[in-house]
Formats: C-alpha cells, structure tokens, sequence
C-alpha cells in the first residue's frame, strides 16, 4: 500500500481521498515527532515562564486580555472545546469528517501549532480505525477558523461528542469503552490548535475538486452525444479556431470533443456544407464548458495551497518568536469556492439548453419531444421542466456567500469568510447539475436512436450501449421514476467515464493531449 508522511509530503485533494477510503496509509514519522514535541515544549516554555501570549495563557477572542493561571491553561483547553461545540443541523457525510481529521494532522504535524504528539496519535487512531466524529453542517462563519465544526470534531479526544463507528452512530464514551480507550488531557493551546483552521471549508473543497472534475468530464462526453443525436456541427471544435483564443479549459473541452467525434459520420455530413451556426449550446461548448474547467484548475491549486498549509492560531516559529496572525480566515478559498460554484452551475445552465433542443424537432430524422407519436404522448417534454427548475434553484445558490461578513466574538472578528456556507453550496449545485446532467443524458440517447445508420466512434457507440443495457428507448408515455434514477446512477457512479477509458485503452490512443495532465491530476 503506498504510503503518505503526514507534515512531509505533499498532500493532493486525490491523496486526501484516498487517505480516506483507505487506500492509501497516512504515517507519522520519527522526524515529524522531534519537530511536534519541540514545538511543544516551546509552549510549555512560555507557561512556565509567564509571558504572555494569546491563547496559551489568556482567554479567547474580545476574552484576549484575561489573563488565566498557569495551573489553569489545561482546564481553559478543554473548556474552549465545550464551549465551542454549538453547532446544529444535520451532519456532514462520514468521508467529509474524515477528510476534517486528515487535513488537521497533516496541518498539525508541520510543527508550528505547539500540540503534543500523543494527541496527534489519538487523532490518528479515529482516522485508522474509521471512528469518525459526528459534525454539524452549520454553525462556522469561516473566519478565527471553522470553530464550531472543529469543536464538535475533536470533542471525542475529551470523551465527549458523537462518533460514528461502523455505520452506526454512537456516543464517544461508548465507543471509547468498546475500544479501552479514555479521554485524553488536552496541555496548553491544545484546545486552540485544534480548532482553530479550515479544515471544514477545505474538506469542502477537496471533495468538491473531485467531483467537479467528474461532473466536468461527463459534461463533455454527454454533449458529445447530444452532438451526434442532433447532427451538430464539428467546425467549433477545430483546434485551428481555439490556438487563437487559447484559453486551457477551451482547449482541453475542444480538443476532447473533436477526438472523440473523430471518425463519426458528424464530420462527413457537414464537409460540403456552411453549417457553422448550430445554436450556442451545442456551438459554444469549448467556450462555456472550457471556463468551467478554467475554474476547476483555480480551485484545485488553491485546495492544494491551503491543506498543505498551517491554519491555526497563534503560530509558534520557535522559542523566540510566536505570531498570532489571521491564517485561519476563510476568504483565499471561500471566493474561489464561490466562483467554482458559479462554473457548475453554468455547465447545468447550457446542458438545460441542449435538453430544450432537442425536443425542439429541427433535426432530420428526430421527431418533436423525442418520441413519433406525440399528442396522446407527450414524449420528453416535461424532463426539461425539471432542468429548469433546478438550474433556476442553482442561480439562487450562486450569491456568493463571500460576498457576506457579520461580525461575531463582539467585534474582535469583525470580518468573516462564510467560507463554510460557500463549500456547502458548492457541493449542493454539484448534485444538483448531476442531476440535470442525467437528463440530458436519457434526450441525448433517445435522440441518437433515430441517428443508428450513422457511423459513430467506438467510444461514442460503447456509451450509447451501457446506457441501452439499463435504460430502454421508449415511444410511449410511461412512468419514468426507475429511468432517471438510472441515469444519475449512472453519471454518479463514473461508469460512463470508465466506458470510455475502456475503448481509449483498448485503441491504445493518448484521449487529449492537450493539457492532458493539468485537467487530469488532482
């Protein structure tokens, strides 16, 4: 299994989430021992020497100039926990909670946060063990950190709080005593290192850099069928037209779209004729999708920037120097999180075009509302009412909640992130456009039924096919429930993707060159 030095090595949102699923095996170090424990006992220095410094020995926010004895700097640790713990709502998924944990230690084991190496261990054990701390969706305004998630995050490490073991959610003390385990004493800072961060709004965008990057490619490969079905023009997608606006995204999405309609008869039929003016949706997709995926290449270098950086507060440098800075303010990744956000919800805004279009009857051979006998039927008309409405719901989602500051800790934090709500809504307009993806997915399939004669590409054929194998051509009204719990089954699942990597393998052909490694590693 290979192996991840926590505070070492380079953490990418794809290691992340394989640290998560267990397919990768995060490890401490023995270097990374001797820079935390030092850490720690600069710390330690500063209790037994009296200085004054936030956090360690005085009290929290507008609380900074309470000064608390030396023989209560472990109980104020504990307390912040307690006291900050007031989340509500639903909790995050399972992986988000994990992903919380893994980007702590990772941040934690860089050696600037003063924590003790025991507490890191215990964190790593839920990791290891998949004993996941149960986390509230609301309560961090993204800004001194994600305090209150992270509060509920490490209440375990004091016994108290919710973890989830198995699939089942039970109380810390239960499952503590299953595993012989007790609460651990948290030392100076402690309490503050731990919740002091971003680890739920970069959690977020972690898990937002992987499935946007999915949601991106099967955009492209369900265009490209919507391309055959309605005999779009290939002419836009010439790279002679993007290398004079050569954007990456455009590129990438032109250059992906052109192989794989490569050897279709969609090039011949239009080789004698001056088509150049099918509608945007299907003209402008380099252009529409390419900015989404230039998007996607901002978010995913700022996620990497921030879980490979230290977040907390103070920051111990070494026995002389500790700053108390704002590292922990949500605002790098909460406006790009917002834009990403922007993206997605463009990619549902012109597949919910393309759905429109295609029952709109304008193409040779392919009848109006998908289906020959309309009337009696009312074919595929109303899928488009529900690409509607959620592509509006998704407009609504797209007011950037970095746009937003109320000021909290009464005044001390007078500027806030909201980076918490803006990683939330990201995630939320991913599902949604998955769903009008779906959609798109069953018109653009029914639609290249009516074009079988056409010679296709063997990728383009080989996903018509999966999809016939569980989803049927219809020409009648029936119930359709089964039909787009499918094809969201499907899109959510990758199997189309894996598809088409199938055949591209099987042709052993390098699928898009161009940018091939920038819009494929994450």
């Amino acid at each position: 299994m290979k192996i991840f030095r926590y505070g070492e090595d380079y953490l990418t949102s794809s290691l992340a989430l394989d640290i998560a699923s267990g397919n990768v095996q995060g490890i401490l170090t023995e270097e990374t021992k001797i820079r935390i424990h030092q850490s720690a006992t600069y710390v330690q220095a500063i209790v037994d020497a009296g200085q004054v410094v936030y956090g360690i020995n005085t009290g929290f926010g507008p609380l900074c100039t309470t000064l608390i004895d030396a023989q209560d700097s472990k109980k104020l640790q504990e307390n912040i926990l307690k006291s900050h713990a007031v989340g509500l709502g639903e909790p995050i998924s399972k992986e988000l909670s994990k992903l919380m944990l893994i980007l702590k230690v990772h941040a934690l084991a860089k050696g600037y946060s003063g924590i003790q190496w025991s507490t890191i261990e215990r964190i790593l054990w839920h990791i290891d063990q998949d004993v996941i701390p149960i986390v509230p969706k609301q309560g961090s305004v993204g800004a001194s950190g994600d305090l209150a998630p992270l509060s509920h995050l490490f209440l375990p490490l004091i016994g108290l709080g919710r973890v989830w073991e198995d699939q089942e959610i039970v109380s810390t003390s239960t499952s503590l005593s299953k595993h012989g385990l007790q609460p651990i004493t948290l030392g100076p800072k402690e309490g503050l290192a731990l919740i002091n961060g971003t680890q739920f709004m970069a959690a977020h965008g972690v898990k937002a850099v992987a499935e946007m990057k999915r949601l991106m490619h099967h955009a492209d490969l369900i265009a490209t069928l919507m391309i055959e079905g309605l005999n779009g023009s290939i002419k836009p997608f010439f790279a002679e037209l993007h290398d004079l606006r050569p954007f990456k995204g455009n590129r990438y999405v032109a250059s992906h779209i052109f192989q794989l309609l490569d050897g279709s008869d969609v090039l011949a039929s239009h080789k004698n004729c001056s088509r150049v003016l099918d509608p945007y949706s299907l003209r402008c997709i380099p252009q529409v999708h390419g900015a989404s995926r230039n998007a996607w290449l901002h978010l995913k270098e700022t996620i990497a920037i921030e879980i490979n950086s230290v977040t907390d507060n103070p920051i111990i440098i070494n026995d002389e120097l500790t700053i108390s800075g704002g590292s922990f303010h949500g605002q790098p990744i909460a406006m790009v999180m917002d834009y990403a956000t922007l993206a997605v919800s463009e990619i549902g805004n012109i597949s919910d075009r393309r759905v429109y279009l295609s029952l709109a009857g304008e193409t040779n051979g392919v009848p109006k509302l998908l289906m020959k006998s309309t009337g009696l039927n009312s074919g595929f008309m109303i899928l488009q009412y529900t690409t509607a409405a959620i592509a509006s719901e998704n407009k609504g989602l797209c007011f950037p909640a970095s746009a937003d500051s109320i000021p909290t800790s009464l005044g001390q934090e007078d500027h806030v992130s909201m980076g918490s709500i803006a990683g939330r809504k990201l995630l939320q307009v991913i599902d949604n456009v998955d769903k009008i993806l779906s959609i798109e997915l069953l018109c653009a399939a029914q639609a290249k039924d009516y074009h079988q004669p056409l010679k296709s590409t063997p990728i383009m054929e080989a996903i018509h096919q999966h999809i016939r194998k569980t989803i049927p051509h219809i020409e009648e009204d029936q119930a359709m429930e089964n039909m787009l719990t499918e094809a969201l089954r499907l899109i959510q699942s990758g199997e189309i993707i894996e598809t088409a990597k199938q055949i591209q393998q099987q042709q052993a052909t390098l699928l898009v060159p161009i940018e091939a490694s920038t819009f494929e590693n994450y």
